[in-house]
């Protein structure tokens, strides 16, 4: 396809988005004001499944094994384009990730993408991928065949600066129950055996630990259970720690260390010791140049100046992305919707996701994912640099969903 007849369709779809924005913009209010947790998104899977086909789209609902996953798509031939969308929210900050800007983008990219696919001579597949806040909702769709045929995975994800990517590691979580002996803490303390005890040993030797790991590494951790009242020796405590390093052999070797620390402290203070990984393991992003290239300028034109991370504008977390870019050729860039500084994860962020600064990003990265897409469908160069890129950039002993 020549550039003109390309620019034609970037143009139809960036007026489809307009088209949709009453729509979108509300999606994206109501479920910033209706936050769920991980699996227990079904205000947001009726809403956004709702708006997909009152638009015209044909919705498995409740897919691929998912209560609150969902699944359309369009177009008849050509290579697919999975654009994901989150709508899950965190305990205590609701949606100060802004995944309430995730889903919008997400439905209103695909529902663009899908008035041009079989102009284009592309397939899109709009996916709702729940849980992405510890529950690995993309890796156990991936499990279940959703990712099966997908050519490229595209997503947005808000920040305070645009970014071509997020530093995203791998991730590990360890459930951690420690089992003690109780016993009346003042008459008999010689017979109990303090699991809170053994907890807090654990948990100050992984700070110790901190000191002797590398700089790309995080370890990080709180105390879910510590006991019933002060005069019983606590026989039981449980502990949740996130485990984070930039490649999944690193992530393997790290753990090993912090298990022996949690270990160290139930050795101590003579109690048992069960730490239990969570499943699913994250594995680290591996964006996709080409994709991001495309990206970028379509960001660009819609006046989003996209810049690498750097020392003082980067993201650093973990995302089921992750494990769909050791998949097929993904990208996961980052999206302004605050100021600089302004941290992800805080209740400040949260305000910014339902300002107009956070409807400004749905609008905008719905239209560059669209954009995104059309590029993927009429340029055939660019997917065989994509899937080349992939190939040769993949990372070693990747993990399998």
């Amino acid at each position: 396809m020549d550039d003109d007849a390309r620019a034609q369709l970037k143009h139809e779809v960036c007026e489809r988005v307009d088209e949709l924005a009453g729509d979108l913009v509300d999606a994206s209010h109501r479920l910033h004001a209706h936050p769920e947790l991980c699996f227990e998104e079904r205000h947001a899977h009726d809403l956004l499944t709702g708006i997909l086909e009152r638009h015209g789209l044909a919705v498995e609902r409740h897919a691929w094994g998912l209560e609150t996953a969902f699944d359309a798509r369009a177009g008849t031939e050509g290579p697919v384009v999975g654009i994901c969308c989150e709508y899950d929210a965190l305990p205590g900050v609701g949606h100060a990730c802004g995944h309430n800007i995730i889903g919008a983008a997400g439905v209103g990219a695909g529902l663009a993408a899908a008035a041009v696919a079989e102009a284009a001579g592309g397939r899109v597949a709009i996916l709702g991928t729940p849980a992405e806040e510890g529950g690995g909702g993309k890796v156990l769709m991936a499990r279940a065949g959703a990712f099966a045929g997908v050519d490229v995975a595209l997503m947005v994800h808000p920040a305070d600066h645009d970014l071509t990517a997020m530093h995203a590691i791998g991730v590990r979580r360890l459930a951690v129950t420690y089992q003690g002996v109780a016993a009346h803490a003042a008459a008999f303390p010689e017979a109990g055996r303090n699991a809170l005890d053994a907890a807090v040993l654990g948990y100050v030797n992984v700070m110790a630990l901190r000191q002797h790991i590398r700089d790309d590494e995080r370890l990080h951790g709180i105390l879910t259970e510590t006991g019933e009242q002060p005069n019983i020796v606590p026989e039981r405590a449980g502990a949740l720690w996130y485990v984070r390093s930039p490649r999944l052999d690193l992530l393997d070797a790290l753990t090993e260390r912090v298990v022996a620390c949690l270990e160290a402290g139930a050795t101590a203070a003579g109690c048992g010791i069960d730490c239990e990984p969570l499943d699913p393991t994250y594995a680290e992003m591996v964006d996709n140049e080409p994709l991001v290239v495309a990206y970028r300028a379509n960001a660009r034109a819609l006046g989003r100046v996209v810049q690498d991370p750097g020392p003082d504008r980067q993201v650093v977390g973990s995302t089921d992305m992750g494990n769909i870019s050791q998949l097929v050729p993904s990208i996961h860039p980052m999206i302004k919707v605050a100021p600089a500084g302004v941290a992800i994860h805080s209740h400040e962020f949260a305000r910014w996701a339902a300002a107009p600064e956070g409807d400004a990003a749905v609008l905008d990265g719905a239209k560059a994912m669209a954009m995104t897409a059309i590029d993927v469908w009429t340029d055939a160069a660019l997917l065989a640099d994509a899937r080349r890129a992939f190939t040769q950039v993949r990372a070693g002993g990747a993990l399998a969903p």
